[in-house]
């Protein structure tokens, strides 16, 4: 399969619409007037009956299921990776292109894994499904892109500073709310997260694995070689769960087989796309979760020679994770292909 059929507009289905994904999935949508002729909000049986708001325009949301799809073009899931292997093939077989949020597809063979600044043309080799990376991958692999294609990667160490979205709603929700009790003086409610967040940084993003990393860290690893096409490129990942609400950072390491000056380096960040240089010691300027929250972008600083390693490079990376680190990624994918 390749593009999608020429038309002038899209019906597009979105699964999980209220979730903070799929509510960021509308005001992408929006802002960037991508052509929808028919919206279709999907989401649990729970959730069925609300009304979301799109362009004014008020919709009733309904219940997600496999007959959800008739005569839909583009079906955007961010319904979870249960949901989403329970229902994507249903939409797949219904003729809709899905573009998944979850983790559930991305590491299957026959389903393009896909960062439209790094490897757009995988894109079209979708048969029904198309994965969208990690949050946290994805930050990471738009500013590793133009150093990739100067010299080789040969390894890269990364600690993630993760804000309380990428828990999704309620994360975000147990944060504000612990803010406003420790004002109060009451006692903090710790839900979704292993411990108090409010003051405080964890360790401990996802489920632990047998080699002592965890499922988030692991899929860095992974997904950064299919993104990059390269089996060849180790991650080494630390991911940590920070009190911010929107916007990861990352601190990377890089080693290349060649040596790329920190002027070369500005040069090729600044000429890659989604990305942006904000880089002045001397001004106290560099890339911060606050100045990232609400951009499409992702913003890159810090930019030094690694003093540890010979061809190695340290920076610092922030982007919005409900932004490029999920929603915008996904329609962008959407866009190459009725482009």
């Amino acid at each position: 399969m390749c593009a999608l059929e020429k038309k002038e507009k899209y019906n597009v289905a979105i699964a999980g619409v209220t979730g903070a994904v799929g509510e960021t999935f509308l005001n992408i949508l929006a802002e960037r007037n991508f052509p929808i002729n028919k919206l279709k909000p999907l989401a649990s049986a729970r959730s069925a009956g609300k009304k979301i708001t799109y362009q004014g325009k008020e919709y009733e949301v309904e219940e997600l299921r496999h007959d959800s799809f008739e005569d839909v073009d583009i079906a955007l899931f961010s319904a979870g990776g249960d949901r989403s292997l329970e229902f994507a093939p249903s939409a797949a077989k219904a003729g809709a292109v899905v573009i998944d949020n979850s983790s559930a597809y991305r590491m299957n063979d026959d389903v393009p894994l896909i960062v439209p600044e790094v490897n757009p043309d995988d894109a079209f080799k979708h048969k029904g499904i198309i994965a969208n990376p990690n949050c946290t991958t994805i930050i990471m692999v738009v500013a590793l892109k133009p150093l990739y294609d100067f010299s080789k990667i040969k390894r890269v160490v990364v600690s993630s500073y993760q804000s309380a979205s990428g828990a999704g709603a309620q994360g975000m929700y147990e944060l504000e709310e612990q803010a406003k009790a420790w004002a109060k003086g009451e006692k903090l409610k710790v839900e979704n997260f292993q411990y108090q967040l409010l003051f405080n940084v964890i360790p401990h993003v996802d489920k632990f694995m047998e080699n002592g990393y965890t499922k988030e860290e692991m899929k860095m690893y992974n997904e950064t070689k299919k993104i990059l096409g390269d089996k060849n490129v180790p991650v080494s990942a630390t991911c940590v769960r920070v009190p911010v609400l929107t916007a990861h950072s990352e601190s990377i390491f890089v080693e290349t087989e060649d040596k790329i000056s920190v002027k070369k380096a500005k040069e090729l960040f600044s000429s890659a796309k989604g990305l942006q240089v904000m880089d002045n010691p001397e001004k106290n300027e560099y890339p911060l979760p606050l100045l990232a929250a609400g951009k499409d972008d992702c913003y890159v600083g810090r930019i030094r020679e690694d003093i540890s390693c010979e061809n190695a490079l340290s920076f610092w990376v922030c982007g919005d994770q409900l932004r490029k680190g999920a929603a915008l990624n996904a329609i962008q994918i959407a866009e190459l292909l009725i482009k």
